[in-house]
């Protein structure tokens, strides 16, 4: 089957291309030994099938970076590359362009957005632009479909100019050129649209909007999520599911090994699906109850955010901050979805550019970003013993996300690259291109999440069924008592943590705690383990070598925080005094130690020179 493959810059349109060619079948990879995604599905012209390849999205082919590695390599294997352009940005596009034209491979040029490059004052000579590329130059509106049949039409008549490989410099001197014989720009006001554009990239303004948008998202997906959960959990999963359960308990005598797998252990003679830890009951509503509600609202408004234009600003604007600790603006997409969901947080690192990165953001996260349902119960449970407490749970979360991201800045090898990306303009998503992402990124982590959650689950199982998890609880009730100030009780409030972290925040309750015991223990539940959601999608993610490393960073992390708490609050700094002191010395060793990578970047720029 001949390969066609489609390559462009970042936010052009392609995918939304790719979308339209191939309809329903399609197939979300992971490229040989990367984690970097691109889609695969099919399409047929007249009695032949092409395979239809949508490279993750490039500003060049000279590769720095595993995805233009990756896109470089798909290029390398088309039969026919389809060079997506953004109309509204010529000249940036065509750099790219002029590289593809050097591969050894039919090239023909999807000129998308000439829609909006009418809008916005561009006049292009298409007729003129083929003659100089000679190359098919398709103008193409990929939302409407329009130019999209032309397009398809054209495909045979792909032209291979496999030019003589050039310099940088002067590719960029002949796209000058040719920009300047096919496009004319004329005068015309800023619309509304474009100043909402440059306000969201001010801080004055950009921060303000940032909170309103990321407020609302979260809102919708928390909402939302919960209604679908609700609905699941109600009409399928006890309406239907559980008489099905209940029957196969029966059927296998209600104990035994292979029902303790299975089933699990009946809570006063009662399924309990949180509890029961079989994997066809806590497994599979864990997946299909807990995690998939708020992970498919999630992705719908994620998928809105990204068509729309708004996440590039984000990261830009946030970008400086976060290089303080190692990573650059994309990092701040896992950390906030983290507060709804952990696992979609653990799934959304994958797109960052460098193992490194992805090591940084998913340790911090798992650490020190509660998810929603975890976040309500400290809210609800610590905020009962007066705002300062709880004001203490959240600062030394904040201090251990600065000191523990400094600290595996400074030690951790290599550097953060910077952050170089073409913001698009503000657009409006085109439903279908919405729904079909939509069902891609659901069906991805249904198939390839689901075997390690489940795992997961089944490993718990075992270690409670075998005495395992009793055995450790002896071991680390000293440590507990000594280290934490705790009662030996709360051991079990760790293990069920592991679970489910909201439910284990509520076992602290029935202790009899004070404040400040709460508040140790709330702390210690937030940053010492993933729930077993997490802790199986980041194995996948990171590679077991580093999810151990990952693993002991937390529960050392966890302890060192619980025993600093333990000796400062209430006995040496009252929590208010506490609260406003871990926050200002967080900030503060930020300014003063933060960008080690920044600096080994430029010492190893300096050495090449």
């Amino acid at each position: 089957m001949r390969k066609i493959v489609l390559v462009g810059n970042p936010n052009v349109g392609k995918s939304v291309i790719f979308s339209t060619l191939t309809g329903s079948r399609v197939m979300i990879s992971n490229y040989a030994g990367t984690t970097v995604e691109y889609t695969r599905g099919e399409l047929t012209i007249g009695e032949e099938t092409f395979e239809v390849l949508d490279a993750p999205g490039t500003y060049s082919l000279d590769p720095s970076s595993k995805v233009e590695e990756v896109a470089a390599s798909l290029v390398n294997q088309a039969d026919i590359v389809v060079n997506v352009v953004d109309a509204t940005n010529l000249e940036r596009n065509l750099l790219l362009t002029s590289e593809v034209l050097e591969r050894d491979v039919p090239v023909i040029i999807a000129l998308n957005m000439i829609d909006e490059a009418g809008h916005k004052g561009v006049e292009i000579d298409i007729e003129e632009l083929d003659k100089i590329l000679g190359v098919p130059v398709i103008p193409t509106v990929a939302v409407s479909g329009e130019g999209l049949r032309k397009l398809v039409d054209a495909l045979p008549t792909a032209v291979n100019q496999s030019r003589q490989p050039l310099s940088t410099a002067d590719r960029w001197i002949i796209v000058g050129d040719i920009v300047s014989q096919v496009q004319k720009i004329t005068h015309r006001h800023h619309s509304w649209l474009e100043s909402l554009q440059d306000a969201s990239l001010k801080p004055i303004t950009g921060i303000p909007i940032a909170v309103a948008i990321m407020y609302v998202a979260f809102q919708v997906v928390i909402g939302l999520g919960e209604l679908i959960a609700e609905f699941i959990e109600k009409y399928i999963f006890e309406g239907l599911y559980e008489p099905l359960l209940i029957n196969l308990s029966r059927f296998l005598g209600g104990e035994g090994f292979l029902h303790n797998i299975l089933i699990g252990t009946l809570i006063e003679g009662e399924i309990e699906f949180e509890e029961s830890l079989g994997v066809l009951t806590t497994g599979v509503f864990v997946e299909f109850g807990v995690v998939l509600p708020f992970l498919t609202v999630f992705y719908l408004v994620l998928g809105f955010l990204e068509d729309s234009g708004y996440l590039p600003r984000l990261a830009v604007m946030v970008d400086r901050g976060l290089h303080r600790v190692g990573l650059h603006g994309y990092s701040i997409i896992p950390m906030v979805l983290g507060f709804g969901c952990n696992v979609p947080a653990a799934l959304a690192a994958r797109n960052l550019e460098s193992r490194r990165e992805k090591f940084i953001v998913c340790t911090l996260m798992a650490i020190a970003v509660p998810c929603m349902a975890q976040l309500a119960m400290i809210v609800g449970l610590v905020g009962r013993y007066g705002g300062e407490y709880l004001a203490v749970v959240f600062a030394t979360l904040f201090f251990i996300w600065i000191i523990l991201g400094l600290i595996i800045d400074r030690f951790m090898p290599g550097y953060t690259p910077s952050m170089v990306i073409e913001i698009p303009p503000y657009r409006i998503p085109s439903i279908k291109a919405q729904m079909k992402k939509l069902g891609m990124r659901v069906k991805g982590l249904v198939v390839h999440a689901t075997p390690y959650i489940l795992g997961g689950i089944l490993l718990v199982n075992i270690l409670y069924t075998s005495g395992v998890v009793e055995y450790i609880g002896v071991v680390f009730t000293p440590l507990i008592t000594g280290v934490l100030g705790l009662p030996g009780e709360a051991v079990s409030t760790l293990l069920v943590g592991f679970l489910r972290k909201d439910v284990a925040v509520a076992m602290l309750v029935p202790l009899g705690l004070d404040a400040r015991q709460f508040v140790i223990g709330a702390v210690v539940l937030a940053a010492y383990f993933p729930c077993v959601a997490t802790f199986s999608v980041l194995v996948r993610e990171l590679g077991a070598k580093d999810m151990l490393k990952s693993a002991l960073i937390m529960i050392v992390t966890a302890f060192s925080a619980g025993f600093m708490l333990n000796i400062l609050l209430d006995r040496i700094v009252p929590a208010p005094y506490l609260a406003a002191g871990l926050v200002v010395s967080a900030i503060v060793l930020a300014m003063l130690l933060g960008s080690t990578s920044d600096r080994r970047e430029m010492k190893d720029l300096d050495s090449a020179a």
